[in-house]
């Protein structure tokens, strides 16, 4: 008779990791007060931001213009000591306009020669604002720099300076004379980031904050050193063969044409989302775990990362649509139908 292999405990922290996610959850903390000096509302949005930058991913916000999408990336790069820049994309924005170029420039000697001048990409924090107004070929151009951390121009290579953090945005309304993005492209993105409108006393709030003087400059929380050094020690949080398993479960069922996919499904979704989401809801998940100072991953982290990891990676079809039904409600009732499976 074939015996079953045991399966592997998951590694344990050692007493230095131990310390430094309790130091993460302080810091967090700190991060969050910081931020709410100047962002009126929006604390889930914060909250997946900051798990994205410490799982190492790349963020798609989705909103409407006017929700401090612009402010918060740039107080979150305040806040950490980082480097940001803003690039608008627009129908005739080139690729050099983002990675840089070579200029022929006179020496002093008087000979000419080549300088690479870099592009707004060389950041740590980058805001790609509008992304789908750019072609189809500047879009490649941004997302091969957050794919591969590095940009080639004329046939030279540079590495970009780590931690590199990229957040885009898309208004959900406007779509004329835009380029959306292929679902290959944005399956480069971790999380989908959704903004809705503040509510009522938020909005009061904002009046009152932003019609006044000028607003408060933040403390530093985090270098980059820190960021990078945070980034590994999530990469050590240890997470449970069950946990994995549920999270390939839930990716599996999301495929129309997978053997485990649910009824109910196949005629809304035509297609499903690959292995690198399974990737990010483990990497998601480790992040939030150590957010929240555990030392393990829990069910309820791979839950709560589940939709802004699976949402735009599901392509809904035609009757979908017609019946009203996006993604993000099809990843609702996923979850919660494999977090009742799980715990039954």
């Amino acid at each position: 008779m074939a015996t079953v292999p045991a399966v592997p405990a998951p590694p344990q922290l050692t007493d230095d990791d131990v310390a430094a996610i309790d130091r993460l959850r302080e810091v967090h903390e700190r991060l969050r007060r910081e931020l709410a000096r100047v962002i009126i509302g929006q604390e889930r949005t914060i909250e997946k931001l900051v798990i994205c930058l410490f799982a190492r991913g790349h963020a798609l916000l989705m909103g409407v213009p006017g929700l401090a999408k612009t402010l918060l990336v740039g107080k979150l790069a305040e806040t950490v000591s980082l480097k940001f820049s803003r690039i608008q994309f627009t129908p005739d924005l080139m690729p050099m306009d983002i990675t840089g170029t070579d200029i022929l420039q006179e020496t002093v000697d008087g000979r000419r020669e080549f300088h690479f001048v870099p592009g707004p990409v060389f950041a740590n924090i980058v805001l790609a604002d509008e992304i789908n107004r750019a072609p189809p070929k500047t879009q490649a151009a941004m997302l091969e720099a957050m794919q591969e951390h590095k940009v080639t121009v004329v046939g030279k290579t540079s590495r970009l300076d780590p931690p590199f953090f990229v957040l885009a945005t898309q208004n959900p309304v406007e779509q004329e004379g835009t380029y959306p993005l292929p679902e290959a492209q944005l399956d480069r993105f971790m999380f989908l980031i959704e903004l809705d409108y503040p509510s009522e006393d938020e909005e009061v709030q904002i009046a009152r904050t932003t019609t006044g003087e000028q607003p408060p400059a933040l403390d530093h929380v985090l270098s980059a050193r820190e960021i990078i050094e945070f980034q590994h020690l999530v990469r050590r949080v240890p997470v449970p063969d069950h946990i994995y398993h549920f999270a390939a479960r839930l990716v599996r069922r999301t495929r129309p044409r997978g053997a485990t996919a649910p009824e109910w499904l196949k005629p809304l979704v035509s297609w499903g989302a690959g292995p690198r989401a399974v990737q990010n809801l483990i990497l998601g998940a480790k992040s939030r775990a150590a957010l929240a100072g555990s030392y393990m991953v829990r069910l309820e982290d791979v839950e709560a990362v589940a939709a802004p990891v699976l949402t735009h990676r599901l392509i809904t079809t035609f009757a979908a649509q017609a019946e009203g039904i996006d993604a993000k409600e099809i990843v609702g009732r996923l979850v919660k139908e494999a977090v009742a499976e799980a715990h039954g």
